[in-house]
């Protein structure tokens, strides 16, 4: 489709998905609509997108609960629409794999800087982590192994389903066991404009994280929380809490 990007929105009132539609052609973009939750699915199965446009609000199910199906197969950047204002809305959105959130009323042009910082931020390897991460110690060797080039981690030998952030997260642990590291230094670590992220996103994705860790190896609790402080992988041979 003439190289240009292609963007899905999922939208359900046709005049709002009218006014992104003209907005994004404007900027460059292939972008396509989808009136359903379902609908977009199937055109994601079909097509190759660069980025979706999920509203929250949809007449066929959650926007929150679409995205979790399409974390189960896909590393898309998301990025949400939605009327709720609250923080605990916006942090379930990125705890659940979300890359950015918009809240109605938005003006398009702010709709199309988001879609390209967030392609800007994705659009390569979208993994490299921005400060350098240092070898495995042999003795963590033992329990994990990271595939910087496939962006995949495996924790006592089960392969680990990560979002990019949970990958760029976990690496800058693995990377330095038994060192306690703060939300900033993590966020700066793993976002590429950390100032634009909430002050719980850290802690989000790592619950997230420690959820996988469970569900790979029951008895293991690798992330360390340092109260008033931040969080650091235990070293290899050292007891839980």
């Amino acid at each position: 489709m003439d190289g240009r990007p292609r963007i899905l929105v999922i939208e359900d009132e046709p005049a709002i998905a009218d006014t992104l539609l003209y907005a994004l052609r404007t900027e460059g973009f292939a972008p396509e609509w989808c009136g359903t939750g379902r609908e977009g699915l199937a055109r994601l199965a079909t097509e190759k997108i660069a980025l979706v446009v999920l509203d929250v609000g949809l007449p066929d199910g959650s926007g929150f609960d679409f995205c979790k199906e399409i974390r189960q197969r896909s590393a898309i950047p998301v990025l949400f629409l939605t009327a709720r204002n609250s923080e605990l809305d916006r942090v379930l959105g990125l705890e659940i794999g979300g890359d950015d959130y918009l809240v109605k009323p938005f003006s398009p042009r702010e709709l199309t800087a988001r879609v390209k910082a967030v392609l800007r931020r994705t659009g390569t390897a979208g993994v490299a982590v921005p400060v350098p991460a240092a070898p495995l110690p042999a003795a963590a060797d033992t329990e994990w192994r990271v595939d910087d080039e496939r962006c995949r981690i495996s924790f006592r030998g089960r392969a680990l389903e990560l979002t990019r952030y949970e990958f760029r997260l976990l690496r800058v642990l693995v990377g330095r066991p038994g060192r306690v590291f703060t939300r900033e230094q993590l966020m700066s670590a793993a976002w590429e404009e950390p100032e634009a992220s909430l002050d719980r996103t850290v802690d989000a994705h790592i619950k997230t994280l420690r959820a996988k860790l469970r569900a790979a190896v029951p008895d293991a609790d690798p992330i360390q929380t340092h109260r008033g402080l931040g969080y650091s992988l235990r070293e290899a041979g050292a007891a839980g809490p």
